[in-house]
């Protein structure tokens, strides 16, 4: 090529180039040719801007290129095309991958402080030409060498190390820097910060945190992410080598996430190097022993301080569950006696409201004309039904349907227990279901037992209960409700707690209303009672156990 380079043999593929060893006719060396074989603008891109970096750059840490090493030749066979050539300097030597798998368990300290502070160096010179290298790690560092019989520990002294592969190079700016734009996806797992892996805007600090990562993975032979800490994604690595606690602090400030609490630049890298250099000369027994102490007892602190931090975390466990198990006793206690006050509120107005319903019938029955006219009428009607019906009879109903009425309001009004504030409706079904229950309590039990009461109650509170607008389950609340009702005060009537039955007479006077009062608004107790058993007890259990 440009009768001057001539192929030798194919060394491998790297990004979007392959790559050859050439022999230079001109200078009579061995070089390396990378051929750009990616047709995408963007390789094109990449591969230019690295020709110009290296070609712009004079340092042995990276490899020379001559002014004419970049060029294009024209193919013809088997397509016509052109492709960009670049010549550059061969290291020969090998990269730190390599070196690394002969330190299985990491390289020697003095090694890696060695290649780091070459590698600062070139850090250095980049960044002041305005050029981010974006892709460093272990096998893109190479180790020349002039002595390559040698072994590695030997042939540290005179080795240069030299940044290799600057396809990802890019030039930056301080005012770039301050803007919030983003940059080519271009990183390398494992290596790269997180604001280059999201394709952020980056800057120096992504040098070094991923030279900081690949000094880590020399020094203890792991790569980095196996390092990671599953919960926070910090590198744990320090008890598992023994380092200088100055390096050890200067690598993890390296490869801290956030990009303000990395070292601002190489010179301050370089100054924090020299200091590590100075405090550790040719020591004598006494001083190795001295810092053999000293690690020893740096690991062990740091592993006393990894107990206490597993301890802590123990106790903030212990504290989260008993911090949830008394908020869910406290939630608990709360619904309890939300429940038990929404159901003391209804019983107090259910109550309140079948008492004031039956004065309202007994006036109207007794006290007025109106209730004459309407307990003639009924008894008219009574007596197509039931022959030899008495006027009195005919009153009664009328105390019954108010207090019905009554005890629907108050349900209602209350609120509770989830249901829908239909006060017509519930007027309107009280009215039946209370006379109706009154109807049953005159023909079919026995005057003088409480059995009437009882099948009043059955029938009453049942038929009540399917009008109050209830969400879900109103048979369940029904057949509770009345059935509950029911038992207690035969229970009651049993224990002689309650008179078993009661009747007004002819022209009944005020004190005659105290037993259907006491009686209407035991009723409206002992309704709300049950209901709110089944709204806060039997229901949600039915639902537990699948019933909807």
């Amino acid at each position: 090529m440009l009768d001057r380079y001539i192929p030798f043999q194919p060394l491998g593929s790297g990004g979007f180039a392959q790559i050859y060893t050439v022999w230079d006719e001109k200078t009579q060396t061995e070089k390396v040719l990378k051929v750009l074989v990616e047709d995408s603008l963007k390789a094109q891109e990449l591969f230019t801007q690295e020709a110009a970096v290296l070609s712009s750059l004079q340092h042995p840490g990276v490899p020379q290129v001559d002014a004419d090493g970049y060029f294009q030749i024209n193919l013809f066979s088997p397509k016509q095309r052109r492709l960009a050539c670049l010549v550059m300097e061969k290291i020969n030597g090998q990269t730190l991958e390599e070196i690394l798998k002969s330190y299985p368990q990491g390289c020697p300290e003095d090694l890696v402080l060695n290649w780091f502070t070459q590698a600062v160096k070139i850090l250095q010179v980049l960044h002041k030409r305005q050029i981010i290298h974006r892709d460093i790690k272990p096998s893109n560092l190479m180790l020349g060498t002039t002595s390559p019989n040698l072994p590695i520990v030997q042939r540290t002294s005179g080795d240069r190390l030299v940044l290799i592969d600057f396809g990802g190079a890019k030039q930056f700016s301080t005012a770039m820097l301050r803007r919030e734009s983003s940059s080519t996806r271009l990183f390398s797992s494992g290596y790269s910060p997180p604001e280059q892996v999201t394709g952020g805007n980056v800057g120096p600090s992504a040098d070094f945190y991923a030279l900081g990562r690949t000094m880590i993975e020399l020094l203890t032979g792991k790569y980095p992410p196996q390092l990671e800490d599953p919960q926070t994604g910090e590198l744990r690595w320090r008890t598992g080598v023994n380092v200088k606690p100055q390096l050890a602090d200067l690598l993890d400030e390296m490869v801290r996430d956030d990009v303000r609490s990395r070292p601002a630049n190489a010179a301050i890298i370089q100054k924090r190097l020299a200091k590590i250099f100075r405090a550790s000369p040719q020591q004598g027994l006494f001083s190795q022993l001295r810092d053999t102490v000293k690690q020893t007892s740096t690991q062990a602190s740091q592993k006393f301080a990894l107990i206490i931090q597993a301890v802590e975390q123990a106790f903030a466990n212990f504290n989260r569950a008993v911090g949830k198990t008394t908020r869910f006793v406290v939630k608990t206690i709360f619904k309890v006696l939300q429940a038990c006050l929404a159901t003391i509120w209804a019983m107090m107005l259910t109550s309140l409201g079948a008492c004031l319903g039956a004065i309202a019938g007994f006036i109207l029955a007794y006290r007025t004309n109106l209730g004459n006219q309407v307990v003639g009428f009924m008894v008219y009607q009574l007596n197509q039904l039931v022959p030899n019906t008495q006027p009195d009879l005919g009153a009664d109903i009328l105390v019954f349907v108010a207090a019905g009425v009554g005890t629907a309001w108050g349900l209602t009004l209350s609120g509770c227990f989830g249901q829908r504030r239909r006060f017509l409706v519930a007027s309107l079904i009280a009215v039946i279901s209370y006379g109706f229950g009154w109807l049953v309590f005159q023909l079919i039990t026995p005057k003088d037992s409480g059995e009437g009461l009882v099948a009043f109650i059955l029938v009453a509170v049942c038929l009540l209960t399917l009008s109050l607008g209830l969400r879900s389950h109103h048979i369940v609340y029904a057949v509770v409700a009345s059935f509950g009702t029911a038992i207690a005060f035969a229970i009651s009537i049993i224990l002689k707690l309650t008179p078993p039955i009661w009747h007004f007479s002819t022209q009944p006077g005020w004190s005659e209303l105290w037993l259907p009062l006491a009686f209407f608004g035991l009723v409206g107790v002992f309704l709300s009672f049950w209901l709110g058993v089944s709204y806060y007890l039997i229901i949600p259990g039915l639902r537990l156990l699948g019933w909807r």
